[in-house]
């Protein structure tokens, strides 16, 4: 049995649940303080952890019991208070601290938190170390004597320097004079560094989102709610809405007609322009296997190619780190770019975006044309049991015959959830009447094979 499969409180991004509940408690908060003290002090000096936070209520609750378990266990806490995920990644990595540690379940409802980790470079831990954390939360994991004991110290300017690193970000030659932006910051972790970043660079920024009061983090708005933000930009006749979520780590463009530019899209304008430049590293972008089939054919028309992984940013790092690749993300707007940053930051993305707007001349919905999306649809529904595909005859026939069907002009995509007990039936095609008809006939195969015994 291998590490990662010991797992049972880490799953694909860290620790989450309901606030309060098992596993969001304080005790194991404090549990996984020790065994992260443990697992990156010591080396002949006392370990430095950092931990940040979004704008959730519960985060008081967590970061003090954290921040106790790892002084308790003698290393220090350097705390940051709220920063975007990919900030604590870049003030980790920045500070030379031992590990981050970040408070945040991201675009969820505000009863529900999170914790994460990064190890010292900034990037998330494997499965194993999470594995090995575990193991030692289940143990005593006996805390040091009195005179062993961390010490808990604020790092006030954590916001001045994330801030200093985006604006390094976008070119120095370039500014942002007379553009007028609506920023939608979802009550969350940005609410502060995302409009600060924008105006210095000289844009005309019109926030919101930027009044948290611990409970109203993505409520109603940000990347998972952008309708009011494109309300916005609209009325002010803006060039640009940048809707990002409660922790900063994916965004949703709107352009100046207010349609919404999503992660792929984002990927296929920034892709094409760094395979023009020659920057790109072979040539390919790494995205997940639900990213448009438009995807693929706008980087193939650009002399590139993509590289698809499971879903997850985690696995489009992975992915990445492996093959030395520098683009990446999701549909979902997480955008990586591993020649300025470790893991997803939609303020970045938006620089990244706005870079080539201001350089070309030329307004969102023009760059969108980049790429053409092909009509997608997607069935959900519960299963009895996961058993594999390749056990069902009748269901990889059924795929092959619409894959056959679609030829190069579609993709089929079947798969069973990673957290629920559903099943998955994506296809994409020219046809969006002939696709749903494909989709509904393989989904009524894989029904009915499943409750065949």
């Amino acid at each position: 049995m291998g590490a990662s499969s010991q797992r049972k409180l880490f799953g694909t991004d860290g620790i989450r649940g309901v606030a309060n509940q098992h596993p969001m408690t304080a005790e194991v908060a404090l549990r996984l303080g020790r065994a992260v003290a443990h697992k990156f002090g010591g080396r002949g000096r006392r370990g430095r952890i950092v931990i940040g936070k979004d704008t959730r209520l519960s985060g008081y609750m967590l970061e003090s019991a954290l921040e106790a378990g790892i002084v308790s266990a003698g290393a220090d806490v350097m705390l940051v208070g709220p920063l975007p995920t990919p900030g604590i990644a870049f003030i980790t990595a920045s500070m030379r601290a031992d590990a981050g540690v970040v408070i945040s379940a991201s675009h969820n409802p505000f009863q529900d938190n999170g914790i994460k980790l990064f190890a010292s470079d900034g990037f998330k831990l494997p499965d194993e170390m999470e594995a090995e954390l575990e193991a030692f939360m289940a143990s005593d994991g006996s805390a040091v004597g009195a005179p062993e004991i961390g010490k808990a110290t604020r790092v006030d300017d954590a916001d001045g320097r994330y801030v200093q690193f985006l604006k390094g970000a976008f070119p120095r030659a370039r500014t942002l004079d007379g553009v007028r932006l609506v920023v939608d910051c979802a009550h969350g972790a940005a609410y502060q560094v995302a409009p600060k970043v924008f105006s210095e660079l000289g844009a005309n920024v019109v926030r919101m989102g930027v009044k948290p009061d611990g409970r109203n983090i993505n409520e109603g708005c940000g990347a998972l709610h952008p309708e009011g933000m494109m309300a916005e930009v609209k009325r002010h006749r803006a060039a640009l809405g940048i809707a990002l979520d409660g922790d900063a780590d994916r965004v949703i463009l709107v352009d100046e007609n207010g349609r919404a530019v999503d992660g792929d899209e984002i990927l296929a304008i920034l892709g094409s322009r760094m395979l023009a430049a020659g920057i790109l590293p072979q040539n390919t972008v790494v995205a997940t296997v639900m990213s448009n089939l438009g995807l693929d054919r706008a980087l193939a028309k650009a002399g590139g190619k993509l590289l698809r992984t499971p879903v997850g940013d985690r696995y489009v790092v992975e992915a990445m780190r492996e093959k030395h690749l520098l683009l990446g993300g999701e549909q979902s707007g997480h955008l990586v770019f591993l020649d300025q940053a470790t893991t997803g930051d939609g303020v970045l993305a938006a620089l990244r975006v706005l870079a080539v707007m201001v350089e070309e001349g030329k307004p969102l919905s023009e760059l969108a044309k980049t790429m053409r999306r092909y009509p997608q649809v997607l069935l959900n529904f519960e299963v009895p049991e996961k058993r594999p595909l390749e056990q069902m005859p009748a269901v990889t026939g059924a795929i092959a015959a619409v894959e056959d069907a679609l030829g190069n002009e579609g993709r089929v995509l079947v798969r069973y959830s990673g957290t629920e007990k559903k099943a998955r039936v994506m296809i994409e095609g020219q046809d969006e009447a002939l696709i749903r008809r494909q989709a509904e006939e393989i989904a009524d195969v894989l029904k009915k094979s499943l409750a065949t015994n």
